[in-house]
């Protein structure tokens, strides 16, 4: 038994999460599980359809973005998720996708505006978007840049990566994060509905106004809040 065991099954479970969630087409997207005691993440290996995946397949990265284990060539992402996981030291997971909603918001350049109580249920900011990247950084070492790219953005909005554990790329797609993979992939699936519903609200009132500040307040507190009573305790 390897001592990467418990990381690849957990990155291997949370990729086939994405196409059983309708979060990505063919090989599209990708998500990885850290062991911040071993200080390396696993991943999904690039191209592999998700039919032919396994545990086993998932390659074993360190915070410097460095192969430590796997046969095969890790995810065309993986430097960013190295920059995340290095920058961001309480998480535990990372999710990338190319879902049609939080795409086409990332394609727009738009910030996705807090409209009702299931964006507010998650977080209480707007979804920010990162600006596209400039040539320069495009032209350099491209993922490790997009790691930085969306660390500058944040900090740019005055958030933490725990205010919000999900960004949008500018002209690119989404990526989101969690206390592990599951929550990772959770986050997908969730700012892909915020997406979607930000969309349709637009369509049916394009001057839709945003969720009033006592209902944001209400709503996230309720869940997240010192006094939570949401669940089951």
């Amino acid at each position: 038994m390897s001592k990467y065991d418990e990381i690849k099954q957990a990155a291997y479970e949370a990729n086939m999460q994405l196409p059983e969630l309708g979060l990505v087409l063919f090989t599209f997207g990708n998500a990885s599980a850290a062991d911040r005691l071993l200080g390396v993440f696993a991943i999904k290996p690039s191209g592999v359809p998700y039919k032919d995946l396994s545990a086993d397949k998932m390659v074993i990265i360190d915070f410097d973005g460095k192969i430590i284990e796997g046969n095969l060539r890790p995810s065309s992402d993986t430097l960013t998720h190295a920059v995340l996981y290095k920058s961001f030291e309480m998480i535990g997971g990372i999710a990338h996708t190319h879902s049609t909603y939080a795409t086409a918001w990332a394609q727009s350049q738009r910030d996705i505006p807090i409209y009702g109580t299931t964006h507010a249920d998650h977080t209480t900011f707007d979804i920010p978007c990162a600006a596209p990247m400039n040539d320069e950084m495009i032209q350099g070492n491209y993922e490790y840049e997009t790691g930085f790219q969306i660390i500058n953005t944040l900090k740019q909005k005055n958030l933490s990566y725990a205010d919000v554990e999900m960004i949008l790329v500018g002209n690119h797609a989404p990526f989101t994060w969690g206390k592990d993979a599951t929550k990772a992939v959770y986050n997908s699936a969730v700012l892909e509905e915020i997406a979607k519903m930000a969309f349709i609200t637009e369509t049916v009132k394009a001057d839709a106004l945003r969720l009033k500040g006592a209902l944001i307040k209400k709503h996230y507190e309720r869940k997240h809040g010192k006094d939570s009573y949401y669940g089951q305790g």
